[in-house]
Formats: structure tokens, sequence, C-alpha cells
């Protein structure tokens, strides 16, 4: 037998033993008190009714009040010597059937008739196992006595706790079985939970189909909502090591290269090799290692950096952004054109310097990689929010490109010539801007053009 079908057993076992001892305590000390006050009552109510009667009116609906409260009754004309008036009480219930072994009205009792007051008394029966409960009144000249035999209930009571504790025994089996059963039928989705939970320590995440339409399902359901978040987390960590690999790889190539010139081109110096550039390509790549630091410096900082969000004209910044890239807009030789149309509303909330940040970064990657003259931007006021688009044309872009876009060092020139693809920092500085944001935003590239977006919550005019 399980842990689980012991504990039920002994605490159901426990139960039945309780009510056992309950019911034992009740039958001994308290029922044959109950059953005494009932008779009580019931002859109480019955004496009350006939005090309101006249005496030819009981006397001659005396069988049927007897039948009614299943009592006996006899009367007889008051006399105030106790001799004559036992020997007519005890002859009338003889005649009726109930015959008394100590039975006697005494002298004070017939001097509380005498001055009309009722008069209650049992007589114990030993021999008979019984007691006889008396209820004596007199109604003018006339004494009734109402008496109802109570059965010793002792033997009665005993013979009860003994079938009690016949039926404690057979419930005692009967819950060993039932416990066996319910056991299993318990265990049975639990064990299945315990080695789903194990697989799940173990990093094989898998679900349950467990159908009892009580506390276990629920639990069940849980545990596999639990399993899917977990394998999601585990992959996301997954994805996440793997951009930090990548990152190390990154860094290491965009550090290694400028380095080993310069170690190279100092050793020329050093051996007097020198035709009077070795300097400033060392100053260049050194300003080049200066510039990809602090870039990752700012790239730090923006990820644990205060935001001060305020109101502002996200028109109008985008119109300031284009002016200070009008030199770089016509070397590209590139159009630029901003669709408003559908702008009725340019008031947006966030931090403005780092909104720049990102437009400059979007529009600045847009003249690096359109393969086309044109570059449309377009400014969409959808429900409570500003939606930013800009669209070019691509020469080339691979599905793997699209998903790693945002990671930091990625460029889409594998060549990474730094005339074309910079330092692949840009975009993972825009998605730490917009991500502390909380602004959606995304990617979307189809017919070799792509396409960044992003919305911004619409702010108050004041």
């Amino acid at each position: 037998m399980s842990k689980l079908s012991r504990k039920l057993f002994w605490r159901i076992a426990c139960m039945i033993c309780v009510v056992f001892a309950v019911s034992f305590l009740v039958n001994t000390f308290f029922l044959p008190k109950y059953i005494l006050y009932q008779q009580k009552v019931n002859l109480a109510h019955l004496t009350n009714f006939m005090s309101n009667e006249t005496v030819e009116s009981l006397i001659q609906t005396e069988g049927e009040l007897e039948q009614q409260y299943n009592v006996t009754i006899v009367s007889t004309e008051f006399v105030k010597n106790p001799n004559i008036l036992n020997d007519v009480i005890r002859t009338e219930l003889s005649r009726k059937g109930i015959t008394l072994a100590k039975f006697w009205v005494m002298e004070e009792s017939i001097q509380d008739l005498e001055h009309g007051k009722t008069v209650y008394n049992l007589y114990s029966q030993k021999k008979l196992n019984t007691s006889f409960l008396v209820t004596i009144f007199r109604k003018d000249d006339t004494i009734f006595v109402v008496g109802d035999s109570i059965a010793h209930t002792d033997q009665s009571i005993r013979a009860v706790n003994k079938f009690n504790l016949y039926i404690a025994i057979g419930a005692m089996f009967l819950t060993l079985g039932l416990a066996w059963v319910i056991a299993r039928q318990i265990i049975r989705p639990i064990k299945e939970l315990a080695n789903n939970a194990e697989d799940i320590s173990n990093l094989k995440f898998r679900t349950t189909n467990i159908k009892t339409g009580d506390e276990i399902e629920l639990l069940a359901a849980s545990i596999n909502r639990m399993s899917h978040k977990l394998e999601e987390a585990h992959l996301a960590l997954e994805e996440k090591n793997q951009n930090l690999r990548s990152f190390i790889s990154d860094i290491s190539h965009e550090l290694k290269t400028p380095i080993a010139l310069i170690k190279a081109y100092s050793s020329g110096i050093r051996d007097e090799m020198d035709d009077g550039t070795f300097l400033s390509v060392i100053d260049k790549k050194t300003d080049e290692m200066s510039q990809l630091v602090d870039k990752l410096l700012h790239l730090a900082k923006l990820q644990n950096e205060i935001y001060e969000m305020e109101h502002f004209d996200f028109k109008m910044l985008l119109g300031d952004v284009l002016d200070n890239l009008e030199v770089a807009i016509q070397k590209e030789q590139k159009i630029i054109e901003v669709d408003d149309s559908q702008l009725h509303h340019p008031i947006v909330r966030g931090d403005q310097q780092k909104i720049r940040i990102v437009l400059d970064n979007f529009i600045t990657n847009a003249l690096k990689y359109a393969s086309g003259p044109q570059i449309d931007i377009s400014l969409v006021n959808e429900g409570e929010r500003l939606v930013f688009t800009i669209r070019n044309g691509i020469r080339t872009l691979d599905e793997q490109d699209v998903n790693h876009i945002w990671q930091p060092f990625f460029v889409l020139d594998h060549s990474r010539n730094k005339q074309l693809s910079g330092s692949g920092l840009g975009l993972s500085i825009v998605q730490v801007i917009l991500d502390k944001h909380e602004a959606p935003h995304g990617i979307h590239a189809e017919n070799q053009e792509i396409e960044f977006y992003f919305s911004l919550a619409v702010g108050s005019d004041e």
C-alpha cells in the first residue's frame, strides 16, 4: 500500500472511531434522558388538553385519547384515604393490562390533588425492566391518572452500541478498500506530474494530458503552462548566449584588425620604415577604436539611463534631423520623400533627444544600404499612436539577416567594409531606446525592399 493509501486509511479510520465514540457516549448518557423528556412532553401536552375539557367529555373520549397519545388513562372518584384510592387505581390499571409491582400515591400527593395541583411520578419496575411515568390531576370530584410505560434502555443501548461496533469494524475494512481505490486514482496523475516535473528539471520540456475534473487537472494545466514558458525562456536564453558568442566574436574582429595594423605600423616606425604616413594611420585606427568603445559605452548607458519623457512635435523633429543630414543626402545622391498626409496629430510623448538618435540611425542606414535613389518616409496616426515608417530598396537580404539585424555588430555587408557597413551598433542602440519607450517596432523585407517602423504614444498639445 502506498503512503497516500495508508494516510487515507488511517484518517478515515480515525474519523469512524470518533463517530463511533460520540455515538456510544450519546446513546449511553443522553438517549435515556431524551426519551424520558419526550414522554414527559407528550404527557404534559395531553394533561393540558384534558384540563380544559369536562369530566363527561373526558370519560367518553378516554379510549380515543389513549389511542392518539399511546398512553393509559384511568379515572375514579377522588377519596382522601390513600389505601382505598391506591387499591382502586391499581384495579383500574390492572383492568387495562397494566400490572405494577410498585405503585403508591402518597399522602403528600393526595394533599396536592386536594388543592388542585398536578402530581408527577416515575415508578420503577425493576423485575419488568420498565418504569411507569404517571401524571395525576383532579377535575371536580374525579381524578385522572395518565400513565406511559418506559422500557429500561440499558439493554437496548448495549445492543445498539454492539451493533455500532460491528458497523465500525466493517467500515474499517471497507475503508481499507476504498483508500486503495481512491489512492490509485489520485496517485496515477500525481505520479505522471512528478515524472513530468523531473523531465522539466532535466530540460526535457513536455506536457501532460490529465483530465480529472478537479484540482489535479488545474495543477497539470499550470505545470503545462510552466513547461511552455520555461521552454520559451530556455530558447531565449540559448539565443542570447548565441548572440553573446557572436558579440564577442564580432567585437574581437572589430578590435583585432586595428590593433594588428597599429602593431605593424609601430614596428615599421621602430625599424625606420616610416614614409611619413605611419603615424597618421596609427592615429586613424586609434580613433576608430575609440569611437567603437564610445559606442559600446553609449549602448550600455542607454540601457541604464533615466529617460526624460516630454511632449514634442515629431514632425518638427524629423524635419530637423533631415536638415542636419542634408549634406549626406546630397553626397549619396538620394531623394527622401516624406508622406504626412495622414498625420493629424504630430505631438508624441517620449525623450526627444533619444528619438532623435533613432531617426538619425534609421535615415543614415537607409542612405548607406538603399539600392535605389529614393527613400520613402511616412507618418501616420493610428488610433492613439503615431507610426513612423522608412522604406528603401535593398540589394540582397535573406531571412537570417532579418532575424539578426538588431544584434550588436551585425551588418548587412558581410565583407564588413567600413565605408559601407559601419560598426553595426546603430540598430542595437535603436532597439534599446525603443524598448525603453515601450514602443512597438519591427522590420519587413520583401520584393527587394526593406521597411523599418516604430510607433509612439500620441501626447497632449499643451
